[in-house]
């Protein structure tokens, strides 16, 4: 058989997007995927099965608690769970049917099995009834993505004590839900399953949720999440797991060390991060370098040190999202083909699809004090927004953090509704190297929750009108 020019391991949104562009530019490509159908974690067992669960329980939520203020009379509504989880799969079906389809309409061969790297330029195949094919290719780029970390010590059955894969199926609701990790994953399932009637507590070990975000973003969200009904234990670890009895007991410790409690549930969801997928891939074989966590190592380019691998995505340093992913993706391709492909990691946004959504791009505060950065601070409520309070969506802020000397904005956070498409503004701007000022100047449709932006940046010279 004929050689590629590409062959990409994964099929996630790094993984096909950049097989698409790599045909777009008229390469032979080809693709390899482990699962049964395309679309990584993301499509199948991440992000898009997640939102739809995030979605239907916010509309049960909204049904039970918020109509009746809207002059909406109805019956309490009733949980139809087994009808949920089939609309969640419908969305995830459509999704990777759609990635199928793309390949077949950019002429990209699908190969289905476990993708091994026997040498440079050589990449093995095994398929589910055990046959074997090696194929050739001058490039290979690893988008094998991410895969759940584990605990020590705690077995996951994904029934009982589950990873995000299970706690997007389980087949009723926990009267108790204990989550570990107060990451985004955590939080946004958690959201779910207390809206559809768990009570939920998290355990985290930092002294904080969500780490990395802005430290007062962090403090208000936990405030709006505790006023759901979920409870969180800070700088506490869970040590052990006793599944003996009908109740799960989660042996839970200071982070510091200390005397233990012992907290009941009926479903753990252990959710502590991901880790690079590189186990298989004959990637240590090849002689492709990894750094101190497991991740492949490239240069500027997304180049391995062996010549024609390259990697993208999760398996690379940088935030594991797939938006990430996919731009990297692009950016490779296009540099295989000689162009100046390129990603800005400054300006990539980071969104968590609870109620309210939370929305960051650029700096935090945290880090402009650490780097030693002199800026301005542009802060609006929703309570001041006329469209949160005509829709009783008041909970949250906007906030910009501009240069000092230069106006440029460095960093946009957001805790409010619609927060995740409300960031692509404050991106955009910070694409073309934008001032808060740009932003003020610019005419915001009334009335919106965008408008919030607005009030924000003219709020950053002390000017916000609303406030």
């Amino acid at each position: 058989m004929a050689g590629y020019d590409l062959i990409v391991i994964g099929t996630g949104p790094g993984g096909y997007v950049c097989a698409i562009r790599a045909a777009q530019l008229g390469m032979k490509v080809a693709v390899v995927e482990k699962s049964k159908t395309f679309g990584g974690t993301c499509l199948n067992i991440g992000c898009i099965p997640s939102k739809g669960l995030l979605y239907a329980s916010e509309l049960f939520e909204e049904a039970g608690h918020k109509f009746s203020k809207l002059g909406i009379g109805v019956s309490p509504p009733k949980l139809d769970l087994p009808t949920m989880m089939k609309f969640k799969d419908e969305g995830v079906d459509g999704n990777v049917k759609g990635v199928a389809f793309l390949f077949k309409k950019n002429k990209i061969d699908a190969y289905q099995g476990v993708g091994r790297i026997t040498a440079p330029g050589k990449v093995e195949v095994k398929a589910a009834d055990g046959s074997v094919q090696t194929l050739d290719t001058r490039n290979i780029v690893i988008a094998s993505g991410s895969d759940v970390a584990r605990l020590r010590g705690i077995e996951l059955d994904e029934k009982r004590i589950v990873s995000s894969t299970g706690a997007l199926s389980l087949d009723k609701v926990p009267e108790r839900l204990l989550i570990v990790g107060a990451g985004v994953i955590g939080l946004e399932l958690g959201s779910v399953w207390r809206r559809l009637g768990a009570q939920v507590q998290v355990i985290e070990f930092l002294d904080r949720i969500v780490p990395g975000i802005d430290g007062e973003v962090a403090r208000q969200f936990q405030r709006l999440l505790e006023k759901q009904g979920m409870s969180f234990k800070l700088s506490s670890k869970v040590t052990a797991i006793d599944t003996s009895g009908p109740k799960l007991k989660a042996k839970v410790e200071p982070a510091a060390g200390g005397a233990a409690q012992i907290i009941e549930a009926d479903v753990v969801l252990v959710a502590v991060g991901r880790v690079p997928y590189v186990d298989g891939l004959g990637v240590k074989e090849a002689g492709v370098a990894l750094d101190s966590r497991g991740r492949v190592v490239v240069d500027p380019h997304y180049a391995t040190n062996v010549p024609g691998i390259y990697a993208i995505g999760d398996v690379i340093a940088g935030p594991m999202l797939a938006h990430k992913a996919e731009d990297e993706g692009i950016a490779v391709a296009e540099i295989l083909a000689g162009q100046a492909g390129h990603v800005n990691y400054d300006v990539i946004p980071n969104v968590i699809y609870t109620y309210p959504e939370v929305a960051s791009v650029g700096k935090t505060e945290e880090e402009l004090r650490e780097a030693g950065v002199s800026y301005n601070v542009g802060k609006f409520p929703f309570t001041a927004n006329g469209r949160a309070k005509a829709n009783m969506q008041t909970e949250g802020f906007v906030k910009i953090l501009a240069d000092a000397k230069t106006d440029r904005v460095l960093g946009v956070h957001i805790v409010g509704p619609d927060a995740g498409n409300m960031i692509t503004e404050a991106s955009v701007a910070m694409e073309f190297g934008g001032s808060s000022e740009d932003i003020a100047r610019t005419c915001h449709p009334h009335p919106t929750y965008s408008e919030a932006i607005k009030e924000a940046a003219l709020a950053v010279a002390k000017r916000a009108i609303h406030m």
